[in-house]
Formats: C-alpha cells, sequence, structure tokens
C-alpha cells in the first residue's frame, strides 16, 4: 500500500500530487522530522485528544476532511490517515492543526463506502521521542448526506449584531457562499428561510429593514416576488401549489432570575396559506382560530397531514407582557389536508399534549420517508434557543399506525446544552441540528448518522477548513436545512427584489388577533 505525505507549514499545505516539484524540500523536511514509522513508536496506551472530537463517529462518504487540532504538546505532529483498500497517507505538521488533503481524503471515504477509516496520531515531544496513541477509527456510512448546508450567521447577542447572513456549504468541501447578506439592505435582518422538499426551486427568506420595509420574498423556479408582509416560519406542501406560513409577534424578554436571563414570548400568532396559482393568502378556519397561538407548520412528505403546534392564547392584552408565561406550553397537533381538492379536514387531531409531557413542544419534522417525528421538547414557551434544557425526541409513525398511541423517545444524540432546529436528509439517513454543546453559548450544526431503527450516531460538528475554526469564530450559526442542490438564485436578484418598490399587498389578517402590518406601501420602522 502506497504512503504519501502532507506537511502542515504556517503559509501552504504540500500534499502528494505536488511533491514531484518539491523533492529537495521534502527530503529536508523528513529529515527534520525523523520519520517515524507507525506501529514502531513508543506506545502511549491511550487515545489522543481531539478537538473538535472527531472520533467514533458514524461520518457520510461525502463529508469534508475532518480537520482537527491535536490537543497534546509537542515538538511534531504526525497523522496517518489509512483504510482497507485505497493509499493511506500522512500528514506533518509543527503546530497541533492537522490539515486533511481534500483530494485522497475524497478517494478513500469512495474506496471504503460501509467500512472505517483510521486515524492513527503520533507525536514527537521535546526530548525527540516519537509517541504513538490509540488508533482512533470512525465507521463510513453506505449513505451519503445532501451536498449543501443552508444556515444564518448571526452574533448571538440579540442587541450586538450587526452584520449577518444566510449561507450555503458545499459539504463535501470547504466552500461557503453568501445567499442574502444584510448589507445588501442597509444592515437589516434576514431569517426563516425555507425550502421546499430539500430543493430550491422554491424557497423563502424574510426580511427586515428600516429603509425598505418589513417583507417575505418569495423564490418559484428563478422568479423572485415580494410579499408585503411580516411572515415567520414558511413549510411548503410537497406539491408545490400552497404553502402554510406564521405571522408572529415574539417579544423578547429579559429575566434576572435565570443563568439564561433572555426569553422569547410569542404574543400573536396564526398559521395561515399561501396560494401559489392565484398569488393569494388565505386562511383556514380550523387551524387559525383566535382562541389559540399556533406556530411551526410542517409537513408529511406525502402532504396528507400537516402537522404543527398550538398553545391557548393568553387571558391578557396580547401588546402586554404575559404574566404567567412560564406556564405557556404548546401541544402538537395535525391536520389532514385534501390537495386534489384544496380541503383541510373538519378536525385538528390530537399527537402530543403538553399536559402528558409536562414540557412545551415545537419544531415537528417529519422524515422524508414519512417513518420518523421528530420534534423538541423544553420548560415552557415555543422558542427553544434559550433554553438550555432543549432536547430532541423522535415517534415512529409507521409504530403508531399500528399501535393508535404516539409514543415518543429522547434521540441519543442530545447534550446537556440547548439542542433544537432538527433537519433531515433527503434520504432520511441523516440529520443536522442546531447545538450549543461544548461552548454554552455559539449554536453549532452538527451531523449524525440514523440508522433503521431511528438510533443515531454521535454528533459531529460542520468540518471546517481550519482546525481551531470554532475557537475563534464568535458567530452562531442558526436554522440549518440539508439541500440537495444549492440556491441558484443569485444573491443580487434577491437583494434587487428586496429594494424594489413593487410587493404584492397581503391583507389576510383583518379580524385576527394576531397584528395586521402595516400597509404594503407603507415601510415598516425595524
Amino acid at each position: 500500500m502506497n504512503t504519501r505525505h502532507a506537511f502542515n507549514t504556517p503559509g501552504r499545505l504540500l500534499a502528494g500530487a505536488g511533491l514531484a516539484a518539491i523533492v529537495a524540500i521534502g527530503t529536508w523536511y523528513l529529515a527534520c522530522v525523523h520519520h517515524p514509522v507507525v506501529g514502531k513508536c513508543e506506545a502511549a496506551n491511550r487515545a489522543p485528544c481531539l478537538s473538535p472530537d472527531y472520533t467514533d463517529l458514524v461520518i457520510p462518504p461525502n463529508i469534508a476532511p475532518l480537520n482537527f487540532v491535536v490537543k497534546e504538546d509537542a515538538a511534531w505532529y504526525c497523522a496517518k490517515i489509512s483504510a482497507v483498500k485505497g493509499d493511506a497517507f500522512e500528514v506533518f505538521s509543527r503546530t497541533p492543526g492537522i490539515v486533511i488533503p481534500v483530494r485522497p481524503w475524497r478517494k478513500l471515504l469512495a474506496a471504503n463506502r460501509g467500512g472505517a477509516v483510521c486515524f492513527d496520531i503520533c507525536i514527537r515531544d521535546q526530548a525527540g521521542r516519537w509517541i504513538q496513541f490509540q488508533r482512533v477509527t470512525n465507521r463510513i456510512a453506505d449513505a451519503n448526506v445532501d451536498g449543501f448546508l443552508a444556515y444564518r450567521r448571526i452574533h448571538p447577542a440579540h442587541n450586538l449584531w450587526k452584520k449577518m447572513g444566510i449561507y450555503q456549504r458545499d459539504l463535501s468541501g470547504f466552500e461557503e457562499t453568501p445567499v442574502m447578506l444584510n448589507d445588501d439592505f442597509e444592515g437589516g435582518c434576514c431569517h426563516c428561510h425555507s425550502f421546499m422538499n430539500n430543493h430550491t426551486e422554491r424557497m423563502s427568506v424574510s426580511s427586515r429593514s428600516r429603509l425598505y420595509g418589513t417583507d417575505t420574498l418569495l423564490v418559484e423556479n428563478g422568479a423572485v416576488r415580494k410579499l408585503g408582509i411580516k411572515l415567520g416560519f414558511f413549510a411548503w406542501h410537497p406539491g408545490g401549489r400552497i404553502a402554510v406560513c406564521t405571522v408572529n409577534d415574539p417579544k423578547l424578554l429579559l429575566n434576572a432570575g435565570t443563568n439564561e436571563i433572555r426569553e422569547i414570548v410569542e404574543l400573536d400568532s396564526a398559521i395561515l396559506c399561501w396560494h401559489a396559482d392565484s398569488g393569494t393568502m388565505r386562511r383556514c378556519p380550523q387551524i387559525a382560530r383566535q382562541e389559540w397561538l399556533e406556530t411551526w407548520p410542517a409537513w408529511a412528505p406525502d402532504g396528507r397531514y400537516l402537522y404543527f403546534c398550538r398553545a391557548p392564547l393568553p387571558p391578557t392584552d396580547p401588546k402586554q407582557e404575559p404574566e404567567r408565561y412560564v406556564e405557556n406550553r404548546y401541544d402538537l397537533c395535525r391536520i389532514r389536508y385534501d390537495a386534489e381538492q384544496d380541503r383541510w379536514g373538519e378536525e385538528v387531531e390530537p399527537v402530543l399534549a403538553a399536559k402528558d409531557t409536562g414540557l412545551s413542544i415545537g419544531q415537528p419534522r417529519v422524515s422524508p420517508d414519512g417513518r420518523w417525528l421528530s420534534f423538541v421538547m423544553f420548560n415552557f414557551g415555543c422558542w427553544p434557543i434559550y433554553h438550555p434544557e432543549s432536547d430532541i425526541y423522535l415517534i415512529d409513525l409507521e409504530a403508531a399506525k399500528t399501535s393508535g398511541r404516539y409514543e415518543y423517545r429522547r434521540m441519543e444524540l442530545n447534550s446537556d446544552q440547548c439542542d433544537s432546529w432538527v433537519t433531515w436528509s433527503s434520504n432520511s439517513r441523516w440529520l443536522v441540528v442546531g447545538s450549543a454543546r461544548n461552548n454554552l453559548l455559539f449554536n453549532r450544526p452538527y451531523l449524525a448518522h440514523v440508522d433503521s431503527d431511528g438510533k443515531t450516531s454521535k454528533p459531529f460538528v460542520l468540518p471546517q477548513r481550519d482546525p481551531e475554526f470554532y475557537a475563534s469564530c464568535l458567530d452562531s450559526f442558526t436554522m440549518p436545512e440539508l439541500l440537495a442542490e444549492p440556491v441558484h438564485v443569485s444573491r443580487r436578484a434577491l437583494a434587487n427584489a428586496l429594494r424594489a418598490p413593487d410587493r404584492i399587498p397581503v391583507n389576510a389578517l383583518d379580524g385576527f388577533t394576531t397584528a395586521t402590518p402595516d400597509p404594503p406601501s407603507a415601510p415598516q420602522q425595524q
């Protein structure tokens, strides 16, 4: 089995394909580091300390290299990357950061789909001894993860952010490109992006700007339209003819009585239905009830059911802070929908009640194969982002058809910090979750494999080119969404539509307790 070498230097990475032109340099490096023979070094008899913790994982065969930092004091570092099939290669570095060459990594994973990839980590200490740690083995799954991930990057402090944007990342490499930046509209807010069926021909994104107003952009088959209404969470029906969306009136509260002083409370919310063919917003009387706060819509993949969460409207003035908001908990419900007749079911069906769980329920998502229903539970309210106790749960919908009961369980991927916002891959074999684990403050995207029984593997943070990226990144990554393809509409097209004065007026909220937006012709103040 041939072995190639890569050298991490302060200015560049010298990998196997480029060694022919720098033989003299490569020889000098080998002489300096006294090239070890893996397996003949002094044994450390323990596992290496790596950051991020890329150990004992199940990884997609199309994931970017798992670059890491060896958290050991040494003068030189070496990592041998190997598998049963294909060429092994070694990476040397004078710093603890190990940057794995992309091309040999991809070849090794492709040749060993369903097998394993191994990391043998060696260090040379200050006395000149080479020490080898116990082997790190990660399994390579058979199933790919979708090729792209969309997310918003924003400073986590609610009152300090100035720059934010929605980005997409190529998961097989490290290219990150902006979909929309708030620089494009005078530093406003862009949020609540959504896509249909893990694809990008239909998408939505909301914006808020002092200069251009508060609107929602809809992208349908390359055309961009602007709705003159503030919308929250968008859920496209799998058939594409309709979408359901929320109108929300959230308020940030500050509570000095807890470690996390921030809390977002919904003073008012409702679910409406956008009809793409007619370009109109309509109400579903069975859902949009004045006595309920409805939110978090999510379709079943066959489009026959809409899942959502709701809680009783607090018996106070909706424009004032609710007096007992810590007692407000949301149920998980669903309603039938007939796409051919464009007809909703007669009644809302309960799936899981907060009175039975003792917790509030939010963010339901159904796996594309229709088997699993994931959701988040936390102490109260409907926004889990500031709840460290927030965990992700799972219901087997196939088993529920047989038993008639929605039995749920806490998923293995949870941590002791906030875990929320699940997105499923299009093949239902991968999850991406937003998690504040390991840092308490910054939300990061973590990937986990899901087996046929709904069991998840150990989550791992999205790989980055710089092994120390997360140690210095001051952004939170929110609302991660897996995509089978990149966003095709250009950043310029979105910005032009947002800045243009033309907008589709929407007056679907008359008579609702939810606040009616300003007239479309009058830009709202942030």
